[in-house]
């Protein structure tokens, strides 16, 4: 990327890669699964430009971050450390955050443990899940839709990685990309099937993503979901408390997150409660699960407003 400088810092007993650009407040971007700092790639340049320094890291084990191995060393505790010793080591002390995806629950996270290091919250895609008290996500979706959802595939060690390397990383990130998936990964295993690149995205950078995963494989990513459980045990001090900081929340109505079972009506009704800051809810019409690529230009747009407007 033209004009951004790529950095590399010692944090939380990880190296983190980070790329930055612009000079300003500080706009720290928190990207998902399965992407990296490049899922920001539209939005890096327009903030640098705004007046902001954008700086999107590679979160732990994705690109040329570390990737410590165990289940254990991915829970909302280890990765939101990484962020606060990211924030230390470049003497930042606050930042707006904007996040996608799983950098959605980790922003979430972020915001309840360490709300003094947030000037505001703009969360893309995942909306806030307060701690259950009958037990994580994990075990909420076993009871709710068996181990067909993927939450739920993913929790089995290697075997969902022995099924992308099967059909191939290329084909399955073409598929997750091309809205191909649904939440039962049902379709995963055809590879006698065309998939075109959603116009969002280029043949360009699916390569690219496709040589970061070289790097570290998928295991690191998935472990995301499998400390699911573990931080869900590790949390339980966080049970109850609000996010405080000024945030809004966009989802594009045709995103699988925004479709689960129950999501519209907390969405609607329940979020405000937990979320008591929560300035806006901007629900995109015809727009799918990686908003951010899908439609910058809207996307950024109502971020830099909501930012802009906390001066």
């Amino acid at each position: 990327m033209e004009g951004a400088t790529h950095r590399t810092i010692s944090t939380n007993g990880i190296s983190m890669h980070f790329v930055e650009m612009g000079a300003g407040p500080v706009v720290l971007f928190l990207h998902g699964f399965p992407e990296g700092w490049y899922g920001w790639r539209k939005q890096i340049p327009v903030f640098a430009r705004a007046g902001y320094r954008a700086i999107a890291p590679d979160m732990r084990g994705y690109g040329d971050t570390s990737a410590p191995e165990g289940v254990k060393n991915y829970t909302y505790l280890h990765i939101v450390g990484d962020l606060i010793g990211l924030l230390d080591a470049l003497q930042v002390e606050k930042v707006y955050l904007v996040t996608h995806d799983w950098g959605a629950v980790i922003g979430w996270k972020f915001a309840l443990f360490r709300p003094d290091r947030i000037i505001a919250l703009a969360s893309l895609s995942v909306y806030f899940f307060p701690r259950h008290p009958s037990g994580s996500l994990v075990q909420l979706m076993r009871a709710a839709v068996g181990e067909d959802h993927y939450i739920c595939q993913f929790q089995a060690p290697s075997e969902i990685e022995a099924k992308i390397e099967q059909i191939t990383p290329e084909l399955f990130l073409r598929k997750l990309y091309g809205g191909k998936l649904n939440h039962k990964l049902e379709g995963l295993s055809q590879t006698n099937e065309k998939v075109l690149l959603p116009e969002w995205t280029s043949e360009k950078d699916l390569a690219y993503y496709v040589s970061e995963f070289a790097k570290h494989g998928f295991t690191p990513a998935l472990n995301y979901y499998r400390a699911l459980d573990l931080s869900w045990e590790l949390v339980a001090a966080w049970a109850g408390s609000k996010v405080t900081v000024p945030t809004i929340y966009i989802v594009g109505d045709r995103d699988v997150v925004y479709n689960f079972a129950g999501a519209k009506d907390y969405i609607k009704h329940g979020m405000a409660t937990d979320v008591p800051s929560l300035k806006e809810t901007i629900i995109l019409e015809g727009v799918h699960h990686f908003l951010q690529l899908e439609q910058p230009e809207v996307v950024n747009g109502h971020i830099l407003k909501f930012f802009q407007g906390l001066h």
